[in-house]
């Protein structure tokens, strides 16, 4: 009986090696960019992207999905050099405007939207004029108030800008007093009001966004798979609910059907 058990627990092994060999792999890059990817290097990336790899590979046989790490700098380089194969929650706008790729539109919407400290009798007016006030960004970052220029010499020069690599200390600095404005995706300001609802009655955020975009899945043109494929995985799991029960899970809901161009 032994024998027939390993046996069994080889065939099964070899069936579960077979799978993953005739899948084709798909890597996806990742660069640290809360609520969609934190701690991008680590063995075990957290966010919306890291999640959403996981439902793809545990629905469909065909193509394993793999989240390789970049930098919001290097991303660029990576892409063009094949490291990854695709760069999910991206816009086209963000510096990629003359490098060869295709597009899907992943109909999700999220916004940048300005943050400062709340003050006795500080309204949406204080947001109105940026010039002379000290901004807290994050560097890389493409923001609509700079004309998606993300030079940091020309950030500082222009705006005063205090570059880092963290929302949450930006956040901090703004509650602090050491920066006037931040600038944070509203999707992760939700989730940092979620975990620190105490802190919510400190800031005030402004009713008029930086910039609102759809976020797209950039893909290499020789990538092993093709938009209209993803396109189709990912309308199965909108079909089935599970693409708007992930999205919900980040404070973003789906809009639509998925549309390639």
């Amino acid at each position: 009986m032994r024998v027939v058990h390993c046996l069994v627990l080889f065939a099964l092994s070899c069936c579960a090696a077979q799978s993953l060999w005739a899948a084709q792999v798909v890597k996806v890059g990742a660069y640290n960019y809360p609520p969609y990817v934190l701690k991008a290097e680590s063995e075990q990336p957290q966010g919306l992207l890291p999640d959403l790899l996981a439902v793809l590979n545990q629905q469909q046989n065909d193509y394993h999905f793999e989240l390789v790490p970049t930098s919001v700098t290097r991303r660029y380089r990576d892409f063009q050099h094949a490291r990854f194969d695709i760069i999910m929650f991206e816009s086209a706008a963000w510096g990629w405007q003359d490098i060869a790729l295709t597009n899907l539109d992943l109909q999700v919407e999220d916004a940048d939207i300005y943050v400062a400290k709340a003050e006795p009798g500080r309204t949406q007016a204080y947001f109105e004029q940026l010039k002379g006030k000290r901004l807290a960004l994050y560097t890389g970052y493409h923001y609509g108030f700079a004309n998606y220029n993300a030079d940091p010499e020309y950030l500082t020069r222009e705006f005063n800008a205090m570059l880092n690599y963290s929302h949450e200390s930006n956040l901090l600095m703004v509650q602090r007093g050491r920066a006037d404005i931040t600038v944070v995706t509203r999707s992760y300001l939700h989730s940092f009001e979620r975990m620190f609802p105490e802190q919510r009655a400190q800031l005030l955020t402004s009713s008029k966004a930086d910039q609102i975009y759809h976020h797209e899945a950039l893909l290499r043109p020789q990538a092993p798979i093709n938009s209209a494929t993803l396109g189709a995985l990912l309308q199965q799991l909108r079909s089935e609910g599970l693409l708007g029960k992930l999205y919900a899970q980040y404070q973003l809901r789906p809009l639509g059907s998925i549309a390639q161009h």
